[in-house]
């Protein structure tokens, strides 16, 4: 004889600072979430070492302590935290049929999806051996380890120009790794970058490897290796920190046809809300969000799809 299907008030899909802030909410309003953590337990801030701009961390805290101590916080109030992933959801009707990777089905009457979004890299065996140890994905999370120190960015869009002069008033000089001739960022952006005097930009380069000092517990980057795309000649800069601004790629595959999302992937969700067009769903965090990308403007949405699932809860049992 089979086990009944579980029946959940409301399941959140993915955790980071939008998943845990959502259980938090969700559990104090009584709502007893369960929370699926999916294949990166806390986000991409369990890649990040420090993290000095969340309110209330005066002295700092480590990526992956803060997100245990939201995971804690959440649990306090009764969420039920679990490994997996969740692998279909079934949108046709409410409650929502979904599925996890161990074959256990379930029953939501609410779904918060907060699975966030991955960073893309270059791809290169260095560059995933320096990560945390100088090299990031994001300027305004990691720029301040850097102040007076010479960086490399690597992009020409819009995010690579942004990150770039973000990090020109930080660092002593800037390095702009472009691989064509020309930018694809804004007028305006381009105008800023070539007009900033500690932004060299390396046209036509494409990065070969990074190295540094590998001897100690944190690896240390210390430079990096070009090719000129024209020339084929080898340059070496040397620089602290690399910073990837080449795009993030939104993790809403498993709603792809059923959402509505823009161009690139991100879920579109209603103004001033974290609904989706389907009524019970909502959407908060990275995966909707490709404007901020902060930890602080994720848990903050998090709380918004917790108090609207609460809402439309309340609505639908009068």
């Amino acid at each position: 004889m089979s086990n009944p299907i579980e029946h959940i008030e409301c399941l959140i899909i993915g955790s980071g600072p939008a998943g845990y802030t959502a259980a938090i909410y969700a559990a104090r309003a009584d709502l007893k979430p369960v929370i699926y953590q999916g294949m990166q337990p806390g986000g991409q801030l369990t890649t990040t070492t420090e993290v000095e701009n969340f309110p209330g961390y005066p002295d700092g805290i480590t990526g992956p302590e803060m997100m245990e101590e939201l995971k804690k916080q959440a649990e306090r109030f009764g969420t039920d935290t679990r490994w997996g992933m969740i692998t279909e959801v079934d949108t046709t009707a409410r409650p929502f049929r979904v599925k996890a990777d161990d074959g256990k089905e379930m029953l939501a009457e609410t779904i918060i999806i907060a699975t966030g979004a991955t960073a893309k890299y270059l791809g290169l065996e260095s560059e995933e051996k320096f990560k945390g140890g100088g090299v990031s994905a994001c300027a305004t999370c990691d720029g301040f380890f850097y102040r007076g120190k010479d960086v490399a960015v690597v992009g020409g869009g819009d995010t690579a120009a942004e990150e770039a002069s973000y990090l020109a008033k930080l660092c002593r000089k800037v390095y702009l790794i472009v691989r064509r001739d020309e930018l694809r960022a804004s007028k305006a952006m381009q105008k800023r970058v070539l007009s900033t005097p500690n932004i060299e930009v390396l046209w036509n380069h494409q990065t070969k490897e990074l190295f540094g000092d590998e001897s100690g517990f944190m690896k240390s980057l210390k430079g990096a290796v070009l090719i000129n795309n024209k020339t084929h000649e080898e340059k070496v800069i040397d620089i602290d920190g690399f910073f990837v601004a080449i795009g993030h790629k939104p993790n809403s595959e498993m709603f792809e046809g059923v959402l509505d999302m823009d161009e690139t992937g991100y879920i579109i969700t209603k103004p001033d809300s974290t609904a989706t067009r389907i009524p019970g769903i909502f959407a908060c965090g990275d995966v909707q969000d490709k404007v901020f990308r902060q930890a602080v403007t994720a848990a903050g949405t998090g709380c918004m799809a917790a108090l609207e699932a609460e809402r439309f809860l309340a609505a639908v049992n009068d």
